[in-house]
């Protein structure tokens, strides 16, 4: 079992955006059709040696803008004690910290994101945020902060201008792997998304990820991708297969 190169070829497939005719979405089909799955509490190693049972969850989480961080806000006073190991610790807005750049995330509290609850707590090990959408019928993109939720998916936004003068914003759809935590990403002691270990999953990243990349693209554009997707998987190109993917 080994994590994979960075590079390795893959397979690309680009399309209007049926909801919006300035977009062109452009998508990793060889990412969204592996099998790669989320193995926190299975075997995730975490992304630090000394920090197991953190997942990816050992730094905390940056907001994506006021929205986001005003959203999680609301759902953070809907968790009680027997839900989130540190509520008292994070009461009173004492869950948010900035960074050293004075942008706004979510506080470390004893080694790790103040929302992780740790192996023994009685109302269950992992996201305080993720359980409470469970707990209530919702799903966790809901309740997380949209990094969480996203990861291990990328979304990125670039401005195409055209040889006619013509302009669209390219949305890139991929694999959130080590570069995407920038320069850092590289130290990380474990990580997941080019992993053997993590690509068991019985379905495609497609169809189990499928409530995400609707959050992301919208609802018409992931059924264009859908389709794609299983135009690509029946071509059975050497491409379609992520060389973490079991073989």
């Amino acid at each position: 079992m080994a994590e994979v190169d960075l590079v390795f070829p893959r397979a690309w497939v680009e399309f209007a955006d049926p909801a919006d005719d300035k977009q062109v979405f452009r998508c990793d089909l060889t990412w969204l059709t592996s099998r790669w799955m989320c193995i926190f509490g299975n075997g995730c190693q975490g992304i630090y040696a000394e920090r197991p049972d953190d997942g990816c969850c050992t730094l905390g989480a940056h907001f994506a803008d006021k929205a986001d961080q005003k959203r999680v806000k609301r759902h953070v006073k809907e968790l009680g004690p027997d839900q989130w190991q540190f509520y008292d610790a994070g009461r009173k807005g004492a869950w948010l910290e900035t960074d050293d750049e004075g942008e706004p995330k979510t506080a470390v509290h004893e080694g790790a994101c103040i929302f992780l609850n740790r192996p023994g707590f009685a109302g269950g090990a992992g996201c305080a945020l993720h359980g409470l959408a469970l707990s209530v019928g919702k799903h966790p993109l809901e309740t997380k902060p949209d990094v969480c939720w996203q990861l291990p998916i990328r979304r990125t936004f670039r401005d195409v201008e055209l040889p006619d003068g013509t302009a669209y914003t390219e949305v890139s759809v991929g694999e959130y792997d080590r570069r995407g935590w920038g320069p850092g990403g590289h130290d990380l002691d474990w990580y997941c998304s080019g992993n053997t270990e993590a690509h068991l999953g019985a379905d495609p990243v497609y169809v189990s990820n499928g409530p995400e990349l609707v959050a992301l693209m919208g609802q018409q554009a992931y059924d264009a991708l859908v389709e794609h997707c299983e135009a690509h998987l029946r071509s059975r190109s050497a491409l379609a297969i992520h060389p973490a993917d079991p073989h």
